[in-house]
């Protein structure tokens, strides 16, 4: 496997608005998923972290974090997905608008009485299935969670203390999708997963409109501090769910004139970067165990509706080896004197350690002229996740695991 960053330009990108449909990632849609998230007690917009120090020795206009390791105390963003879309299915079956469930309204016992027993089904690495049991206990509803082989026991352990049945199977991410799939249809669970196959398309949609809500969110804030848009986004991908969001959304909002952005994924599980680097439009898939330390990101299939927008709208996709994330950590955790200091897990922290290499190597000279980067660049990425693996974290930041010098 390379230790190299690699990229590929997406020559599919559609430059004009004539791509797949972003109608469901609309500001209006977006909107009823934060009134939603609004309603939550815990609710917060989490914070948008400039650093000015870092943007200047990198030599671009402002580097901009949102800061989702605060997000429900959960200190990861996939609750916003879970949450939602167990909201939707919820008025859905009451055979209501989601507008007329709020949280009082959802965990009220007249609510609970309409609804029975029902048990929301999951694979996760860790954030997305501890959002999940967190809303279904929220709900007074149950959670099972199956992890793939590989996973941290802490997050098994923070799934199960949300009040989940939760076990980490010996079976790959996508291979732990299907048979959670599987056990669901038997035992009548409803399945809530970020990927999408065909006849499951709705749920992965709401999840992915959920996720808006950290978009919307970023873009208020960086208003207020008077910037109009970003020009340049860059964001990891695992199945593409949280990717597909954040392009969907700013190309709706700002048509031909959307910021440039760049997919970053774990080389390791690429599948991404390998279906731009195909160029025939088509997804495609890598196998085996995908042993990245971006255990969020070690995703080999990717989420079809993710994919489609991904495929018309982005503008590069960049395949990155673990010591990319590791730099990342401790880029974010020791900043510049003047820059926050930011706690980053390993999933969070790869498009910091990315734009560390990129602005600065002579190597990525021709990916900086693609993008056109520069000290006008003002660039939005996302910590998707904290210090969820707080020994992982401190293997890497502490006592050096991962070095990203001798490479």
């Amino acid at each position: 496997m390379s230790e190299k960053i690699l990229w590929v330009q997406n020559n599919l990108h559609k430059k004009s608005v004539n791509g797949v449909s972003t109608e469901l990632f609309s500001k209006l849609e977006i909107e009823k998923a934060m009134n939603f998230h609004r309603t939550f007690p815990d609710y917060q917009p989490t914070p948008l972290r400039e650093l000015k120090q870092l943007a200047k020795n990198l030599g671009v206009g402002g580097i901009f974090v949102k800061d989702e390791s605060y997000r429900f105390g959960l200190n990861a963003f996939k609750a916003l997905g879970g949450s939602y879309a167990i909201g939707r299915y919820l008025a859905q079956r009451l055979n209501k608008d989601i507008s007329e469930l709020p949280y009082d309204v959802l965990t009220s016992p007249e609510v609970k009485q309409q609804l029975g027993d029902i048990t929301f089904a999951t694979t996760t690495d860790g954030n997305h299935g501890r959002g999940i049991a967190w809303t279904a206990r929220q709900l007074g509803q149950k959670s099972v969670v199956y992890m793939p082989k590989g996973s941290s026991q802490y997050r098994l352990e923070k799934i199960r203390g949300e009040g989940a049945r939760a076990e980490i199977t010996d079976l790959n991410y996508d291979d732990a999708v299907r048979m959670t799939a599987i056990e669901a249809e038997k035992k009548g669970w409803v399945v809530v997963q970020d990927t999408s196959w065909e006849g499951y398309e709705e749920i992965p949609s709401w999840i992915m409109q959920g996720y808006g809500t950290m978009s919307a969110e970023a873009l208020e804030e960086l208003n207020t501090q008077g910037v109009q848009k970003p020009t340049h986004i860059f964001v990891q991908a695992g199945v593409g769910a949280l990717a597909g969001s954040v392009q969907a959304y700013y190309a709706s909002l700002f048509k031909e004139n959307r910021p440039k952005t760049v997919i970053v994924e774990a080389n390791q599980a690429d599948c991404l970067y390998k279906s731009a680097l195909a160029g025939d439009g088509k997804p495609r898939v890598v196998g085996g165990d995908m042993a990245t330390v971006m255990a969020g990101l070690a995703c080999g299939e990717p989420n079809l509706i993710g994919w489609n927008i991904l495929r018309d709208y982005s503008d590069m996709f960049m395949s990155c080896p673990d010591w990319v994330a590791a730099k990342g950590m401790r880029v974010l955790a020791n900043p510049l004197l003047g820059d926050p200091k930011i706690i980053s897990g390993e999933s969070g922290a790869v498009t910091a350690g990315l734009l560390s290499s990129l602005l600065k190597e002579e190597a990525f000279q021709g990916a900086r002229e693609v993008l056109g980067l520069n000290d006008k660049s003002q660039i939005l990425i996302f910590n998707t996740e904290g210090n969820t693996d707080p020994y992982k974290y401190r293997s890497i930041v502490w006592d050096g695991e991962l070095p990203s010098t001798g490479r």
